[in-house]
Protein backbone atom coordinates (compact mmCIF):
# COMPACT_ATOMS: atom_id res chain seq x y z
CA UNK A 1 0.00 0.00 0.00
CA UNK A 2 1.24 3.58 -0.78
CA UNK A 3 1.05 4.52 3.06
CA UNK A 4 3.44 1.58 4.24
CA UNK A 5 6.47 3.43 1.21
CA UNK A 6 5.32 6.94 1.36
CA UNK A 7 7.66 7.79 4.25
CA UNK A 8 10.70 5.61 2.50
CA UNK A 9 9.66 7.88 -0.68
CA UNK A 10 9.86 11.07 0.87
CA UNK A 11 12.87 10.40 2.57
CA UNK A 12 14.81 9.01 -1.23
CA UNK A 13 13.08 12.55 -2.49
CA UNK A 14 14.76 14.69 0.55
CA UNK A 15 17.83 12.71 -0.06
CA UNK A 16 18.20 13.51 -3.65
CA UNK A 17 17.15 16.86 -3.79
CA UNK A 18 19.85 17.66 -1.36
CA UNK A 19 22.47 16.02 -3.58
CA UNK A 20 20.72 18.09 -6.61
CA UNK A 21 21.52 21.44 -4.48
CA UNK A 22 25.11 20.34 -3.58
CA UNK A 23 25.70 18.93 -6.87
CA UNK A 24 24.84 22.42 -8.12
CA UNK A 25 26.81 24.30 -5.81
CA UNK A 26 29.91 22.51 -6.92
CA UNK A 27 29.28 22.46 -10.38
CA UNK A 28 29.01 26.67 -10.16
CA UNK A 29 32.03 26.32 -8.51
CA UNK A 30 33.80 24.32 -11.05
CA UNK A 31 32.52 26.97 -13.37
CA UNK A 32 33.75 29.87 -12.08
CA UNK A 33 37.04 28.32 -11.14
CA UNK A 34 38.53 26.13 -13.14
CA UNK A 35 37.44 26.94 -16.67
CA UNK A 36 37.42 30.18 -18.91
CA UNK A 37 35.71 32.31 -16.37
CA UNK A 38 38.42 31.56 -13.66
CA UNK A 39 40.03 35.36 -12.23
CA UNK A 40 37.49 37.01 -14.10
CA UNK A 41 35.85 38.65 -10.93
CA UNK A 42 38.40 41.06 -8.90
CA UNK A 43 38.36 39.75 -5.41
CA UNK A 44 36.73 36.30 -5.86
CA UNK A 45 39.77 34.28 -5.83
CA UNK A 46 40.56 36.17 -2.52
CA UNK A 47 38.51 33.27 -0.67
CA UNK A 48 40.07 30.08 0.05
CA UNK A 49 38.83 26.62 -1.73
CA UNK A 50 37.87 25.15 1.59
CA UNK A 51 35.74 28.50 2.47
CA UNK A 52 33.51 28.01 -0.68
CA UNK A 53 32.77 24.46 0.52
CA UNK A 54 31.86 25.12 3.99
CA UNK A 55 28.74 27.13 2.93
CA UNK A 56 27.59 24.20 1.61
CA UNK A 57 26.77 23.34 5.17
CA UNK A 58 24.00 26.41 4.78
CA UNK A 59 23.19 26.06 1.32
CA UNK A 60 21.67 22.56 1.45
CA UNK A 61 19.47 23.05 4.50
CA UNK A 62 18.55 26.15 3.42
CA UNK A 63 16.84 25.04 0.19
CA UNK A 64 15.68 21.79 1.64
CA UNK A 65 13.45 24.38 4.24
CA UNK A 66 12.50 26.24 1.65
CA UNK A 67 11.19 23.41 -0.49
CA UNK A 68 8.79 22.03 2.59
CA UNK A 69 7.52 25.94 2.93
CA UNK A 70 7.12 26.11 -0.77
CA UNK A 71 4.50 22.03 -0.40
CA UNK A 72 7.19 20.73 -2.76
CA UNK A 73 6.96 17.53 -1.28
CA UNK A 74 3.16 17.26 -0.94
CA UNK A 75 2.10 14.22 -3.23
CA UNK A 76 2.48 15.00 -7.49
CA UNK A 77 -0.59 12.87 -8.06
CA UNK A 78 -2.97 15.67 -9.04
CA UNK A 79 0.11 18.39 -8.98
CA UNK A 80 0.35 20.47 -12.37
CA UNK A 81 3.57 20.52 -13.63
CA UNK A 82 3.16 24.55 -14.04
CA UNK A 83 2.70 24.89 -10.37
CA UNK A 84 5.95 22.53 -9.39
CA UNK A 85 8.24 24.71 -11.87
CA UNK A 86 6.59 27.75 -9.77
CA UNK A 87 7.58 26.49 -6.68
CA UNK A 88 11.11 25.46 -8.13
CA UNK A 89 11.71 29.33 -9.09
CA UNK A 90 10.14 30.96 -5.52
CA UNK A 91 12.46 28.46 -3.43
CA UNK A 92 15.50 29.26 -5.76
CA UNK A 93 14.86 33.06 -5.85
CA UNK A 94 14.25 33.36 -1.90
CA UNK A 95 16.88 30.95 -1.26
CA UNK A 96 19.46 32.64 -3.00
CA UNK A 97 18.50 35.95 -1.53
CA UNK A 98 18.59 34.12 1.80
CA UNK A 99 22.00 33.27 1.01
CA UNK A 100 23.45 36.98 -0.12
CA UNK A 101 21.81 38.07 3.13
CA UNK A 102 23.62 35.32 5.24
CA UNK A 103 27.10 36.66 3.23
CA UNK A 104 26.22 39.97 4.49
CA UNK A 105 25.55 38.94 8.21
CA UNK A 106 28.63 37.33 8.36
CA UNK A 107 30.70 39.97 6.59
CA UNK A 108 31.47 37.62 3.42
CA UNK A 109 32.50 40.69 0.69
CA UNK A 110 34.61 38.41 -1.43
CA UNK A 111 32.28 35.51 -2.44
CA UNK A 112 31.47 35.20 -6.25
CA UNK A 113 28.39 36.57 -7.18
CA UNK A 114 29.09 35.31 -11.11
CA UNK A 115 28.86 31.64 -9.13
CA UNK A 116 26.04 32.46 -6.58
CA UNK A 117 24.13 33.57 -10.36
CA UNK A 118 25.58 30.63 -12.26
CA UNK A 119 24.34 28.06 -8.98
CA UNK A 120 20.76 29.77 -9.37
CA UNK A 121 20.13 28.72 -13.26
CA UNK A 122 22.05 25.06 -12.36
CA UNK A 123 19.81 24.87 -9.42
CA UNK A 124 16.67 25.21 -11.09
CA UNK A 125 17.67 23.46 -14.34
CA UNK A 126 18.56 20.74 -12.34
CA UNK A 127 15.68 20.00 -10.22
CA UNK A 128 13.02 20.53 -12.60
CA UNK A 129 14.96 17.99 -15.01
CA UNK A 130 15.39 15.80 -11.69
CA UNK A 131 11.54 16.01 -10.77
CA UNK A 132 10.51 15.70 -13.89
CA UNK A 133 12.08 12.49 -14.18
CA UNK A 134 10.69 11.22 -10.68
CA UNK A 135 6.96 12.41 -12.24
CA UNK A 136 7.74 10.13 -15.11
CA UNK A 137 8.97 7.47 -13.58
CA UNK A 138 6.07 7.15 -10.81
CA UNK A 139 3.29 7.70 -13.94
CA UNK A 140 5.05 4.26 -15.41
CA UNK A 141 5.00 2.59 -12.10
CA UNK A 142 1.01 3.33 -12.30
CA UNK A 143 0.77 2.46 -15.92
CA UNK A 144 2.31 -0.66 -14.88
CA UNK A 145 -0.08 -1.44 -11.92
CA UNK A 146 2.25 -0.47 -9.33
CA UNK A 147 2.24 2.54 -7.03
CA UNK A 148 -1.46 2.92 -7.13
CA UNK A 149 -3.74 4.43 -4.19
CA UNK A 150 -6.68 2.73 -3.51
CA UNK A 151 -9.96 4.86 -2.02
CA UNK A 152 -13.39 4.06 -1.01
CA UNK A 153 -16.83 6.89 -1.84
CA UNK A 154 -19.02 7.67 1.55
CA UNK A 155 -22.04 9.14 -0.49
CA UNK A 156 -23.45 9.25 -3.87
CA UNK A 157 -23.67 12.33 -5.53
CA UNK A 158 -23.21 15.21 -7.38
CA UNK A 159 -19.60 15.30 -5.79
CA UNK A 160 -18.81 11.82 -6.04
CA UNK A 161 -19.89 12.25 -9.91
CA UNK A 162 -17.42 14.72 -10.76
CA UNK A 163 -14.87 12.91 -8.69
CA UNK A 164 -15.19 9.47 -10.38
CA UNK A 165 -15.36 11.82 -13.76
CA UNK A 166 -12.05 13.54 -13.09
CA UNK A 167 -9.96 10.26 -11.89
CA UNK A 168 -11.61 8.51 -14.69
CA UNK A 169 -10.08 11.03 -17.42
CA UNK A 170 -6.03 11.47 -15.06
CA UNK A 171 -5.16 7.77 -15.14
CA UNK A 172 -1.88 8.80 -14.06
CA UNK A 173 -3.35 9.99 -11.09
CA UNK A 174 -3.02 6.32 -10.05
CA UNK A 175 -6.53 6.16 -8.02
CA UNK A 176 -8.56 3.29 -8.18
CA UNK A 177 -11.98 3.43 -6.43
CA UNK A 178 -13.32 0.23 -4.90
CA UNK A 179 -16.77 1.03 -4.94
CA UNK A 180 -19.12 3.65 -3.31
CA UNK A 181 -21.08 3.11 0.09
CA UNK A 182 -24.63 4.89 0.46
CA UNK A 183 -27.87 4.22 1.97
CA UNK A 184 -30.46 5.50 -1.08
CA UNK A 185 -28.76 4.48 -4.08
CA UNK A 186 -29.50 0.62 -4.40
CA UNK A 187 -26.41 -1.87 -4.10
CA UNK A 188 -25.25 -2.72 -7.46
CA UNK A 189 -26.10 0.75 -9.07
CA UNK A 190 -22.89 1.72 -11.19
CA UNK A 191 -21.39 5.11 -12.26
CA UNK A 192 -18.73 4.59 -15.04
CA UNK A 193 -17.56 1.35 -13.49
CA UNK A 194 -17.60 2.45 -10.15
CA UNK A 195 -20.28 0.11 -7.89
CA UNK A 196 -21.94 1.08 -5.20
CA UNK A 197 -21.35 -1.86 -2.77
CA UNK A 198 -23.59 -1.09 0.38
CA UNK A 199 -24.85 1.24 2.88
CA UNK A 200 -23.03 3.89 4.77
CA UNK A 201 -23.20 1.20 8.08
CA UNK A 202 -20.94 -1.30 6.21
CA UNK A 203 -17.70 1.23 6.59
CA UNK A 204 -17.51 -0.78 10.28
CA UNK A 205 -16.82 -4.33 8.27
CA UNK A 206 -15.07 -2.57 5.55
CA UNK A 207 -12.78 -0.38 7.06
CA UNK A 208 -11.06 -3.65 9.69
CA UNK A 209 -10.87 -5.95 6.56
CA UNK A 210 -10.27 -4.04 3.26
CA UNK A 211 -6.89 -2.61 2.68
CA UNK A 212 -7.26 1.02 1.99
CA UNK A 213 -5.04 3.91 1.42
CA UNK A 214 -8.09 7.03 0.96
CA UNK A 215 -11.68 7.60 2.25
CA UNK A 216 -13.62 10.68 0.06
CA UNK A 217 -16.27 11.79 1.93
CA UNK A 218 -19.33 12.48 -0.64
CA UNK A 219 -22.28 12.82 1.10
CA UNK A 220 -25.69 14.15 -0.46
CA UNK A 221 -26.23 17.27 1.07
CA UNK A 222 -29.61 15.42 2.41
CA UNK A 223 -27.40 13.12 4.40
CA UNK A 224 -24.94 15.87 6.57
CA UNK A 225 -26.34 15.03 9.60
CA UNK A 226 -24.13 11.48 9.02
CA UNK A 227 -21.18 13.60 8.21
CA UNK A 228 -19.67 13.60 11.89
CA UNK A 229 -20.82 10.20 12.60
CA UNK A 230 -18.88 8.96 9.38
CA UNK A 231 -15.93 11.11 10.35
CA UNK A 232 -15.39 9.93 13.57
CA UNK A 233 -15.44 6.19 12.36
CA UNK A 234 -12.83 6.92 9.61
CA UNK A 235 -10.36 8.61 11.62
CA UNK A 236 -10.56 5.84 14.12
CA UNK A 237 -9.26 2.90 11.49
CA UNK A 238 -6.30 5.34 11.07
CA UNK A 239 -7.14 5.54 6.73
CA UNK A 240 -6.74 9.55 5.39
CA UNK A 241 -9.67 10.80 4.96
CA UNK A 242 -10.73 13.77 2.79
CA UNK A 243 -14.24 15.62 1.96
CA UNK A 244 -15.43 16.52 -0.85
CA UNK A 245 -18.56 18.63 -0.10
CA UNK A 246 -21.69 18.35 -2.35
CA UNK A 247 -22.12 22.61 -2.62
CA UNK A 248 -19.21 22.98 -5.41
CA UNK A 249 -21.30 25.09 -7.68
CA UNK A 250 -21.42 27.70 -4.44
CA UNK A 251 -18.13 27.51 -3.12
CA UNK A 252 -14.61 28.46 -5.53
CA UNK A 253 -12.12 26.25 -6.17
CA UNK A 254 -9.91 28.64 -3.41
CA UNK A 255 -12.19 29.86 -0.98
CA UNK A 256 -11.30 32.15 1.60
CA UNK A 257 -11.53 31.54 5.25
CA UNK A 258 -11.54 33.16 8.00
CA UNK A 259 -10.59 32.43 11.93
CA UNK A 260 -13.29 33.66 13.73
CA UNK A 261 -12.15 33.45 17.69
CA UNK A 262 -12.10 29.63 17.03
CA UNK A 263 -15.09 29.46 14.60
CA UNK A 264 -13.79 28.79 10.99
CA UNK A 265 -16.27 30.81 8.72
CA UNK A 266 -15.97 30.26 5.22
CA UNK A 267 -16.18 32.93 2.55
CA UNK A 268 -18.56 31.99 -0.42
CA UNK A 269 -16.93 33.92 -2.88
CA UNK A 270 -12.73 35.22 -2.83
CA UNK A 271 -12.09 38.66 -4.79
CA UNK A 272 -8.52 39.23 -4.51
CA UNK A 273 -9.13 43.24 -5.76
CA UNK A 274 -11.16 43.83 -2.63
CA UNK A 275 -7.87 43.83 -1.28
CA UNK A 276 -6.75 47.50 -1.19
CA UNK A 277 -2.65 46.67 -2.05
CA UNK A 278 -4.09 45.13 -4.80
CA UNK A 279 -6.63 47.43 -5.95
CA UNK A 280 -4.56 50.43 -5.99
CA UNK A 281 -1.80 48.18 -8.11
CA UNK A 282 -4.60 47.58 -10.61
CA UNK A 283 -5.56 51.11 -10.69
CA UNK A 284 -1.75 52.46 -11.09
CA UNK A 285 -1.51 50.29 -14.27
CA UNK A 286 -5.06 51.29 -15.61
CA UNK A 287 -3.98 55.25 -15.21
CA UNK A 288 -0.46 54.56 -16.76
CA UNK A 289 -1.85 52.01 -19.67
CA UNK A 290 -4.72 54.19 -20.32
CA UNK A 291 -2.89 57.49 -20.70
CA UNK A 292 0.17 55.60 -22.79
CA UNK A 293 -2.66 53.90 -25.17
CA UNK A 294 -4.40 57.58 -25.63
CA UNK A 295 -0.86 59.10 -26.44
CA UNK A 296 0.03 56.03 -28.98
CA UNK A 297 -3.55 55.55 -30.60
CA UNK A 298 -4.34 59.49 -30.88
CA UNK A 299 -3.01 59.27 -34.68
CA UNK A 300 -5.27 56.00 -35.49
CA UNK A 301 -8.08 57.66 -33.36
CA UNK A 302 -7.83 60.48 -35.46
CA UNK A 303 -8.25 58.70 -38.70
CA UNK A 304 -10.96 56.52 -37.82
CA UNK A 305 -12.83 59.40 -36.44
CA UNK A 306 -12.31 61.03 -39.91
CA UNK A 307 -13.24 57.72 -41.43
CA UNK A 308 -16.97 57.76 -39.20
CA UNK A 309 -17.37 61.18 -40.17
CA UNK A 310 -17.45 61.09 -43.94
CA UNK A 311 -18.92 57.80 -44.56
CA UNK A 312 -22.09 58.09 -42.72
CA UNK A 313 -24.19 60.46 -41.34
CA UNK A 314 -24.18 60.60 -37.41
CA UNK A 315 -22.00 61.70 -34.12
CA UNK A 316 -18.40 60.07 -34.93
CA UNK A 317 -18.79 58.71 -31.10
CA UNK A 318 -21.29 55.84 -30.16
CA UNK A 319 -22.11 56.27 -26.33
CA UNK A 320 -24.59 53.86 -24.58
CA UNK A 321 -26.06 52.94 -21.11
CA UNK A 322 -23.46 49.87 -19.19
CA UNK A 323 -23.60 48.19 -16.08
CA UNK A 324 -20.14 49.13 -14.58
CA UNK A 325 -18.53 48.19 -10.97
CA UNK A 326 -20.94 47.84 -7.79
CA UNK A 327 -24.23 47.81 -10.59
CA UNK A 328 -23.33 51.44 -11.43
CA UNK A 329 -24.79 52.15 -14.83
CA UNK A 330 -22.34 54.62 -16.75
CA UNK A 331 -21.81 55.62 -20.32
CA UNK A 332 -19.18 53.22 -22.31
CA UNK A 333 -17.88 54.93 -25.29
CA UNK A 334 -17.07 53.65 -28.76
CA UNK A 335 -16.99 54.50 -32.43
CA UNK A 336 -19.94 54.89 -33.94
CA UNK A 337 -20.01 51.79 -36.28
CA UNK A 338 -23.96 51.38 -37.15
CA UNK A 339 -26.42 53.53 -39.08
CA UNK A 340 -28.40 55.95 -37.34
CA UNK A 341 -31.44 54.46 -35.39
CA UNK A 342 -33.97 55.04 -32.48
CA UNK A 343 -32.65 54.18 -29.62
CA UNK A 344 -36.38 51.92 -28.90
CA UNK A 345 -34.57 50.01 -31.96
CA UNK A 346 -31.05 50.08 -30.87
CA UNK A 347 -31.96 48.35 -27.70
CA UNK A 348 -33.88 45.52 -28.77
CA UNK A 349 -30.84 42.99 -29.32
CA UNK A 350 -27.08 42.84 -29.53
CA UNK A 351 -25.04 42.71 -32.97
CA UNK A 352 -25.18 39.37 -34.79
CA UNK A 353 -23.52 38.28 -38.04
CA UNK A 354 -23.90 40.00 -41.11
CA UNK A 355 -26.16 42.86 -39.30
CA UNK A 356 -27.88 44.99 -41.35
CA UNK A 357 -27.35 48.32 -39.29
CA UNK A 358 -23.49 48.07 -39.20
CA UNK A 359 -22.13 50.04 -41.70
CA UNK A 360 -18.91 49.30 -44.39
CA UNK A 361 -16.67 51.01 -42.13
CA UNK A 362 -18.16 49.34 -38.79
CA UNK A 363 -17.52 46.12 -40.02
CA UNK A 364 -14.30 46.85 -40.75
CA UNK A 365 -13.88 48.62 -37.07
CA UNK A 366 -15.67 45.94 -35.33
CA UNK A 367 -13.56 43.23 -36.82
CA UNK A 368 -10.20 45.29 -35.73
CA UNK A 369 -11.60 46.04 -32.68
CA UNK A 370 -10.56 50.06 -33.59
CA UNK A 371 -14.42 50.90 -32.30
CA UNK A 372 -13.16 50.04 -28.86
CA UNK A 373 -10.19 52.60 -28.26
CA UNK A 374 -12.45 55.29 -27.44
CA UNK A 375 -12.58 53.55 -23.55
CA UNK A 376 -9.33 54.40 -22.99
CA UNK A 377 -10.92 57.54 -21.62
CA UNK A 378 -13.79 55.32 -19.66
CA UNK A 379 -10.62 53.63 -18.32
CA UNK A 380 -8.95 57.38 -17.49
CA UNK A 381 -12.33 58.21 -15.95
CA UNK A 382 -12.11 54.94 -13.59
CA UNK A 383 -15.16 53.73 -15.22
CA UNK A 384 -13.63 50.61 -16.31
CA UNK A 385 -10.32 48.63 -16.67
CA UNK A 386 -7.80 47.38 -19.20
CA UNK A 387 -8.34 44.38 -18.29
CA UNK A 388 -12.00 42.70 -16.81
CA UNK A 389 -15.35 41.18 -17.15
CA UNK A 390 -16.87 42.93 -20.48
CA UNK A 391 -19.50 45.42 -19.53
CA UNK A 392 -23.39 44.94 -20.67
CA UNK A 393 -26.48 46.91 -21.26
CA UNK A 394 -29.26 47.15 -18.13
CA UNK A 395 -31.89 45.20 -20.07
CA UNK A 396 -29.56 42.30 -20.58
CA UNK A 397 -27.98 42.28 -17.00
CA UNK A 398 -31.78 41.72 -15.66
CA UNK A 399 -31.99 39.09 -18.15
CA UNK A 400 -29.29 36.96 -17.27
CA UNK A 401 -28.78 37.62 -13.72
CA UNK A 402 -32.63 35.63 -13.64
CA UNK A 403 -31.03 32.86 -15.98
CA UNK A 404 -27.06 32.52 -15.12
CA UNK A 405 -26.45 31.62 -11.34
CA UNK A 406 -23.28 34.18 -10.21
CA UNK A 407 -23.78 36.35 -12.81
CA UNK A 408 -23.86 39.39 -10.69
CA UNK A 409 -20.42 38.64 -9.22
CA UNK A 410 -18.80 39.96 -12.58
CA UNK A 411 -20.12 43.35 -11.30
CA UNK A 412 -17.56 43.15 -8.32
CA UNK A 413 -14.51 44.50 -10.01
CA UNK A 414 -14.88 47.15 -13.03
CA UNK A 415 -15.34 46.23 -16.42
CA UNK A 416 -12.21 45.89 -18.80
CA UNK A 417 -11.53 46.51 -22.26
CA UNK A 418 -10.22 43.24 -22.74
CA UNK A 419 -10.67 39.97 -20.89
CA UNK A 420 -9.72 36.49 -20.41
CA UNK A 421 -13.39 35.43 -21.88
CA UNK A 422 -12.66 37.75 -24.96
CA UNK A 423 -9.00 36.18 -25.29
CA UNK A 424 -10.48 32.60 -25.23
CA UNK A 425 -12.83 33.28 -28.02
CA UNK A 426 -15.94 34.39 -26.08
CA UNK A 427 -16.73 38.00 -27.19
CA UNK A 428 -19.69 38.86 -29.97
CA UNK A 429 -23.02 36.01 -30.38
CA UNK A 430 -21.05 33.12 -28.47
CA UNK A 431 -22.36 31.14 -25.32
CA UNK A 432 -22.96 34.03 -22.23
CA UNK A 433 -22.49 31.02 -19.91
CA UNK A 434 -18.75 30.17 -20.87
CA UNK A 435 -18.17 33.60 -20.98
CA UNK A 436 -19.56 33.73 -17.39
CA UNK A 437 -17.17 31.18 -16.35
CA UNK A 438 -13.85 32.66 -17.79
CA UNK A 439 -14.75 35.72 -16.11
CA UNK A 440 -15.68 34.77 -12.88
CA UNK A 441 -12.28 32.25 -12.56
CA UNK A 442 -10.90 35.46 -13.54
CA UNK A 443 -12.39 37.38 -10.92
CA UNK A 444 -11.29 34.91 -8.40
CA UNK A 445 -7.86 34.26 -9.34
CA UNK A 446 -7.13 37.43 -10.34
CA UNK A 447 -2.98 38.53 -10.06
CA UNK A 448 -1.33 41.51 -11.76
CA UNK A 449 0.97 39.02 -13.54
CA UNK A 450 -2.45 37.24 -15.27
CA UNK A 451 -3.47 40.94 -16.33
CA UNK A 452 -0.57 41.79 -17.81
CA UNK A 453 -0.51 38.36 -20.00
CA UNK A 454 -4.32 39.24 -20.89
CA UNK A 455 -2.73 42.37 -22.35
CA UNK A 456 -0.16 40.76 -24.19
CA UNK A 457 -2.30 38.03 -25.83
CA UNK A 458 -4.98 40.31 -26.11
CA UNK A 459 -2.36 41.40 -29.15
CA UNK A 460 -2.75 38.52 -30.87
CA UNK A 461 -6.03 36.83 -30.40
CA UNK A 462 -8.18 39.98 -28.62
CA UNK A 463 -7.82 42.40 -31.54
CA UNK A 464 -9.08 40.44 -34.47
CA UNK A 465 -11.72 37.72 -33.68
CA UNK A 466 -14.10 35.90 -36.20
CA UNK A 467 -16.85 36.41 -33.31
CA UNK A 468 -16.85 40.23 -33.51
CA UNK A 469 -19.37 41.23 -35.71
Amino acid sequence: MIKDNQKLFNRLHLLVDALVVAVSYLLAWYIKFCTVFADTEPGAGALDTRVYFSYLYFVVPEYIILYYFFNMYAPKRATRRKYELAGILKANTVGIVGFIVFLYMVKQNHFSRFMMGTFFAINVIATTICRTLIRNLLLYFRKKGYNLKYMLLVGYSRAAEEYINRINANPQWGYVIRGILDDRIPSGTIYKGVKVVGRVENIKYILPENKLDEIAITLALNDYDHLENIVDLCEKSGVHTKFIPDYNSLVPSHPYTEDLMGLPVINIRYVPLTNTLNWVAKRAVDILGSTLGILISSPIMLTVALMVRFTSRGPVIFKQERVGLHNKPFHMYKFRTMELQRPSTEEQAWTVKDDPRVTKVGKFLRRTSLDELPQLFNILLGEMSLVGPRPERPQFVEKFKEEIPRYMIKHQVRPGLTGWAQINGYRGDTSIRKRIEYDLFYIENWTLSWDFKIMFLTIFKGFINKNAY
